[in-house]
C-alpha cells in the first residue's frame, strides 16, 4: 500500500517517520503543502493520502488535489475542527474520507489517535484508517461529535504532560538532583504510572491513595497540589482547549 502524506510538520513528519520505522510499513512519500504539482503527483501515486496541514490550507489543497482523486482513495484529514461533510464537499465526493486525531506520540510509536465515525462514513475506509494508525500506536473510533473534544485531551494532551514534566524535573533540581538524572526520573515515573493504569480497570483516585499513606510525604505533596488548584487547572484547560 502506498501512503502518500501532505504536510511536512510536526505531526506529518512524526507520522512519517514512524511509518517508515514499522518493520512491514507501507511505502511512505511525503510533500509540502505549499507544492500544488507535486501533491497531485503524490495523489496519483497514493493509494491512502494523509492530509496533515493547517485548517485554514486544508480547503485550498483539497481542492487542489480533487482532480487526481479516484473512488479507491482514501483521503484522511488530521485537521482539528474541520469536518467530514466539509471534506466531502471540497474533495468533489471523488474518494473515500475520513477524519482522524493523531498526535506526536506517533514519533515514537505510541500515538492515541481517534477516528470519527460519520452517518455516511464509508466502513472499509475506517478500517483502512485504523489499520495504518494501529501501527504507530494504539486508535479508537468515535462519534465525529466528540472529535472536537478528542482534540482537547489527546491531541492537546502532549502539551500538558510536557508541561507537567518539566515542573517536576524543575522541583527535583530544587532538591539537588542533576538534570539528566532528574529527567529519567520523572519520564519513567509517568511513563510507569500510564502503563499501569492501562493494565488495570481501577480509577487513577484508587492508585493515587495507594502510594499517599497516612502521615506520609505523598499525601503533603498531594495536598500542596490541591492548594494550588493544580487538578482544577488541568481539566479547565481541557474544557477551554475544546470549547
Amino acid at each position: 500500500m502506498q501512503v502518500g502524506i501532505i504536510g511536512k510538520g510536526t505531526l506529518g513528519g512524526a507520522l512519517a517517520q514512524a511509518l517508515d520505522a514499522r518493520p512491514h510499513a507501507p511505502a511512505v512519500i511525503s510533500t509540502t503543502r505549499a507544492s500544488a504539482h507535486e501533491n497531485r503527483a503524490l495523489v496519483r501515486e497514493s493509494e491512502v493520502v494523509l492530509l496533515c496541514v493547517k485548517p485554514h490550507d486544508l480547503p485550498n489543497v483539497v481542492r487542489e488535489i480533487a482532480p487526481d482523486l479516484r473512488p479507491e482513495h482514501v483521503l484522511i484529514s488530521t485537521a482539528a475542527g474541520v469536518r467530514a461533510d466539509e471534506l466531502r464537499a471540497w474533495s468533489d465526493e471523488r474518494a473515500r474520507i475520513v477524519r482522524a486525531m493523531p498526535n506526536t506520540p506517533a514519533r515514537v510509536g505510541r500515538a492515541m489517535t481517534a477516528i470519527a465515525r460519520t452517518p455516511a462514513c464509508d466502513r472499509g475506509a475506517i478500517e483502512v484508517a485504523r489499520a495504518l494508525f494501529d501501527d504507530v500506536g494504539t486508535t479508537v473510533v468515535l462519534d465525529e461529535r466528540l472529535m472536537d473534544a478528542v482534540t482537547a485531551v489527546s491531541g492537546c494532551g502532549p502539551a500538558y504532560a510536557f508541561l507537567f514534566i518539566e515542573a517536576m524535573i524543575d522541583g527535583a533540581l530544587a532538591l539537588g538532583i542533576a538534570y539528566d538524572d532528574a529527567r529519567v526520573l520523572v519520564a519513567q515515573t509517568l511513563l510507569g504510572s500510564a502503563q499501569m493504569l492501562l493494565a488495570s480497570d481501577r480509577h487513577p483516585g484508587e492508585l493515587r491513595h495507594e502510594v499517599a499513606t497516612p502521615g506520609g510525604r505523598t499525601i503533603r505533596g498531594l495536598l500542596k497540589l490541591e492548594e494550588h488548584a493544580v487538578r482544577g487547572a488541568i481539566a479547565a484547560a481541557v474544557i477551554a482547549a475544546g470549547s
